[in-house]
């Protein structure tokens, strides 16, 4: 019996039950596709570097995955609370015909079972499905073959889903009975008559905190936006903690000016139905400002986050191939025990051990960095020391050390290699080339002077106002801090320091490279064997890097920035949707007594609708329109803070994000548009 009837209530509350069972099938279609990504990439044929950095990304997608059902959980149990308000009348009908507190319980205790069996049965089927195509997105970042690819489904991750699922409605169910316990028929039965009451603030107390608050927002935007380099941990966290207080209070001040700016505009107020309209949308902000806060930050969080992730993806394999240009680079460094650079030589070491660095590089460029003990950065910055710390911040707070040069032959000669052009200096000139932009900046407004420099007791003037945008080390980031370019007879053997070797492999196809990458790495190994055992103490630094190793890398640094993004910012995207739409799912069906008036005053059903649409529209527009200025200037900071990581713009990862929040915050839109305009067509 309490089974037909469960079965009976939930097909004639379709539309109520409709967000939450979407948000339940969302919820466990996402959980169960990050989930199985270790199943998924099982059957491709992804390189070993990869394949371990796949169970890495897979642990980390698991601890994440218990926020994420907490966040679920939460917005489950909220959700319930909707369905539980909606239904007081027909609790207050099932005590008045004598049915008991437990059996009302047992009631609902059915209908949650089914719903979960339903959402888990319709999310699992869309999720093993997404999961298919989520194979081709992990074969497409980790450049993997599909040829032994199979159709799969996960068993852990379906279990795995099952659990906690099945964790999150057994609270909502002990929620429910406590709630059904403690109710009384009384209150059950006045639930629909009991409605919001319009709070009119004092306009200028709203005035007033409104500007304050802009005021605030507007120095906290500054900060994170024109400022970062005079940005530290404390005062980001301030800039935060100023943002989010001051967004409630926006929302706290907007909520009591808006009906009053809308009323002094009497062509806009008097106009059809926008007086009720407007008294709507005013009740409904007044009651939900710290939700409005919460879900505002929620979205400008997912905004960022998700903006942040699509940067790093979209720019990691191209700068591989712009700041990695060679297959092989090597370094090598000595120091005294004053800490004077020694000189070293990379190829000594080879020959030592039998071994030439030609059978591994079909072409290469063996260098050296200089360094003179008189030339620092502190001396060539000079009287603009408190200008720069002025302007710039930490960047320029730093010890004084010694500024690196190279020679214009060895420059010229890596030029070559990296497909770079060549630069032309006088005999009594020196250039500087720079890839991170601060130190870019830096040293442009340090050039408008032509300071001269002094090296190994050469003066030199600048050939150049402008930093050239170049580098000597391969990075797959640009991360060139500034490495000044001098003639050749400028300087002195005895200030060669450390040691580089660049270089391509002679190999024609990807097996080739391979192989040649193999032998390069055990003769580099071989090389430096006779100074690895004691470089601590030596003072030897040791280092290599390959293109390959960059590549990989690159792609999984993307991968996992990829993935957490998408995965966290899918979820706030739905509870964020989610909970507007229970909002307002909720204030329309308190508020349909008096659309059931405005049809006996003589309204037509179209002005109805419209109005409908007009609340639903500002509700949801509102938290979002905040979110996106913040985002503005949140990805301002962003972008300074991933400019020593990536380079290029975030105009498409912005576009992006954007069609991502359209389609799952606008679907919930017009869900709750359509679930509103059903709800007040009830008492028609």
């Amino acid at each position: 019996m309490l089974f037909k009837i469960s079965l009976s209530n939930i097909r004639k509350s379709l539309k109520d039950y409709a967000v939450y069972f979407f948000t339940l099938v969302v919820g466990v279609a996402v959980f169960y596709v990050f989930n199985a990504i270790e199943t998924q990439t099982a059957f491709l044929s992804v390189s070993e570097d990869h394949r371990e950095f796949i169970k890495f990304l897979v642990q980390a997608i698991s601890a994440v995955s218990v926020f994420v059902a907490i966040v679920l959980g939460l917005l489950i149990v909220y959700a319930s609370r909707f369905l539980m308000k909606r239904r007081n009348k027909e609790f207050a009908l099932y005590m008045m015909l004598g049915m008991s507190k437990w059996k009302i319980s047992a009631l609902l205790l059915c209908e949650t079972v089914m719903i979960g069996i339903g959402s888990l049965f319709v999310g699992l089927l869309i999720g093993v499905g997404l999961s298919q195509v989520m194979s081709a997105v992990v074969a497409n970042l980790f450049e993997a073959d599909m040829t032994d690819f199979r159709f799969t489904i996960s068993g852990s991750s379906i279990a795995k889903t099952i659990i906690y699922f099945s964790i999150m409605y057994a609270v909502v169910i002990i929620r429910s009975g406590i709630v059904i316990g403690k109710c009384r028929l009384i209150t059950l039965m006045q639930s629909g008559r009991r409605s919001e009451k319009i709070t009119m603030k004092n306009p200028w107390l709203c005035v007033i905190v409104f500007l304050i608050s802009a005021a605030v927002l507007g120095y906290a935007y500054y900060m994170v936006g024109w400022n970062q380099m005079d940005l530290g941990p404390k005062k980001i966290l301030a800039a935060i903690i100023m943002g989010a207080v001051s967004t409630f209070f926006i929302f706290w001040s907007v909520a009591g000016m808006l009906l009053r700016v809308i009323m002094s505009v009497k062509g806009l107020y008097h106009r059809g139905l926008n007086s009720f309209t407007f008294r709507q949308i005013s009740s409904k902000v007044n009651t939900t400002v710290a939700s409005m806060t919460v879900i505002c930050l929620m979205l400008f969080v997912t905004i960022c986050t998700l903006s942040s992730a699509f940067v790093i993806r979209n720019n990691m394999n191209r700068q591989v191939e712009e700041f990695f240009p060679v297959d092989f680079y090597g370094e090598m460094e000595k120091q005294d025990n004053d800490d004077q650079p020694m000189y070293t030589d990379i190829e000594k070491n080879y020959s030592d051990q039998g071994l030439s660095i030609e059978d591994d590089l079909g072409e290469y460029h063996n260098f050296h960095i200089y360094t003179d003990p008189g030339f620092t950065v502190l001396g060539y910055i000079g009287d603009k020391t408190d200008k720069l710390t002025d302007e710039y911040g930490p960047i320029v707070q730093m010890d004084d050390y010694r500024l690196e040069m190279i020679r214009l032959s060895d420059y010229n000669a890596l030029m070559k290699l990296y497909g770079g052009k060549a630069l032309e200096l006088n005999d009594d000139e020196y250039a500087i080339c720079a890839t991170f932009s601060g130190f870019v900046s830096i040293y442009e407004m340090l050039l408008e002077d032509n300071p001269v420099i002094n090296v190994f007791g050469n003066e030199l003037v600048p050939h150049s106002q402008k930093t050239i945008y170049s580098y000597v080390r391969p990075s797959m980031q640009p991360i060139n801090g500034g490495v000044f370019i001098v003639p050749d007879g400028a300087v002195e053997e005895s200030g060669a320091g450390v040691n580089i070797v660049v270089g391509n492999y002679s190999a024609n196809d990807k097996k080739e490279l391979a192989e040649a990458e193999k032998t390069a790495r055990e003769n580099w190994e071989k090389a430096q064997k006779n100074i690895v055992g004691d470089s601590q103490s030596s003072g030897t630094r040791i280092y290599m890097d390959t293109k390959i190793e960059a590549a990989n890398s690159a792609v999984d640094l993307g991968a996992l920035v990829t993935f957490l993004g998408l995965y966290i910012g899918f979820v706030f995207l739905v509870s964020c949707g989610a909970i507007l739409a229970l909002k307002e799912l909720s204030e329309s069906s308190d508020s349909a007594s008096r659309y059931t008036m405005l049809r006996k005053l003589g309204v037509e059903e179209k002005e109805i609708t419209g109005s409908v649409f007009t609340q639903s529209a500002i509700f949801f527009a509102l938290p979002l329109l905040l979110a996106c200025l913040h985002s503005y200037f949140g990805m301002r900071l962003a972008k300074f803070m991933l400019s020593m990581l990536v380079s290029g713009g975030i105009f498409k990862s912005m576009l992006f994000t954007a069609g991502v929040v359209v389609l799952i915050y606008g679907g919930y839109f017009l869900l709750t548009f359509i679930g509103s305009r059903a709800i007040v067509r009830e008492q028609k």
